[in-house]
């Protein structure tokens, strides 16, 4: 959807059995706060994801929504195979659908792009090149991993989350939830941070360069 190269050694069928061992994982972790499927805000979840879902084309997908309740946690996710948590502390910003259609748009375009299975080939290549670079140079390995993190894994994991924003837009869209929603969610998002670190040092881009991004397309 966006034309980038990238490389990826991993399978689709092991990025789905990656997702359904995480899934089992995240459930467990989350007993006895996940809310029934006739709850408000589960429905509202659902409801949104329904109108996103036929804007992607995701091989293998069984969607399940579950609302975990943790209002100090402003977050959500998509397992790979179409697993969706979202956390009761991100609905407040949020604020309504388009808000929260921006959110699971931008949580599903990583599924969409593959970004998990990207993740784990990159590892393959930055253990190897940190243990080139020990190797050569007689350094740490701590040394040689804290440089290539700072020059390829982190810059690379930002890459990542611009192209879901960027996909994730499309997705909301087409949809025919608002767009200028998303730019109104991130600048919420900033406002929430606190003590938030130089984005260099960061996996995600800041929330003013996303809002800032996001406007422009």
């Amino acid at each position: 959807m966006t034309g980038r190269r990238r490389f990826n050694c991993v399978s689709h069928a092991a990025e789905l059995k990656m997702g359904e061992q995480s899934y089992r994982e995240v459930l467990a972790q989350s007993k006895g706060r996940v809310l029934p499927d006739n709850h408000p805000l589960a429905q509202m979840v659902n409801r949104v994801l329904q109108r996103l879902i036929p804007q992607v084309d995701i091989v293998g997908a069984d969607w399940r929504v579950h609302v975990i309740v943790d209002d100090g946690n402003a977050n959500a996710f998509v397992l790979p195979g179409g697993k969706v948590f979202v956390y009761t502390g991100i609905l407040p910003i949020c604020q309504d659908e388009d808000g929260l259609a921006a959110v699971l748009g931008h949580e599903i375009a990583h599924v969409v792009a593959r970004h998990p299975a990207e993740r784990m080939s990159n590892s393959f290549l930055t253990l190897g090149t940190v243990f080139l670079i020990s190797l050569l140079f007689d350094v740490s390995g701590n040394l040689s991993s804290m440089l290539v993190n700072l020059m390829w894994s982190l810059p690379n994991s930002r890459t990542q989350e611009a192209e879901a924003d960027n996909i994730g837009l499309m997705m909301m869209a087409k949809a025919c939830f608002n767009p200028e929603a998303a730019v109104r969610l991130w600048r919420r998002m900033q406002e929430q941070e606190k003590a938030a670190p130089p984005q260099f040092m960061s996996t995600h881009p800041s929330s003013y360069n996303r809002e800032e991004a996001i406007r422009g397309w």
